[in-house]
């Protein structure tokens, strides 16, 4: 499970990547359906003045649309940074099993910085939340692209 884990969060790092270099917070999100990428996304908000463009946005939507399905069982998210509310919200109204995040979001975290709704039993669905897979590579990513934002 691992070597499957950082190979799918090394797509969303590239993803990331990708979204830095066109002035977005470098978030990258690959969403594996059933052993395959059935989606992906990166940050797009100021790219597509999107308020709704966070990469786990994007991945649920090119998932849906792909396999004709808002469900989306049997899948899991690999994304860099850990959800915030509303992205939590829309991988628990489209039955994501499992999410693996790279970094913990101190200011706006909803698996487990700031809330723990993933994993809430009050909800009628639950996911399944790893974190700090390649978190080094993701804080740091996030850490330079902030550091030149400030410097500008």
């Amino acid at each position: 499970m691992a070597s499957r884990d950082k190979h799918y969060m090394s797509l969303a790092l590239r993803l990331a990547r990708e979204a830095a270099q066109k002035g977005e917070v470098p978030v990258g999100a690959v969403l594996v359906v059933e052993g395959k990428i059935g989606g992906w996304g990166s940050n797009q908000r100021m790219t597509e003045n999107d308020i709704l463009g966070h990469a786990e946005i994007k991945a649920l939507n090119t998932a849906s649309q792909l396999l004709g399905s808002w469900r989306l069982l049997r899948s899991t998210l690999y994304v860099t940074l850990e959800p915030c509310i509303m992205c939590t919200g829309a991988l628990l109204q489209a039955r994501v099993d499992r999410v693996v995040f790279g970094c913990r979001d101190p200011k706006a975290g909803a698996m487990r910085s700031l809330f723990a709704l993933g994993e809430d039993p009050r909800l009628n669905h639950r996911i399944q939340v790893d974190e700090g897979i390649m978190a080094e590579e993701s804080s740091k990513l996030l850490r330079d692209f902030f550091e030149k934002l400030r410097a500008k």
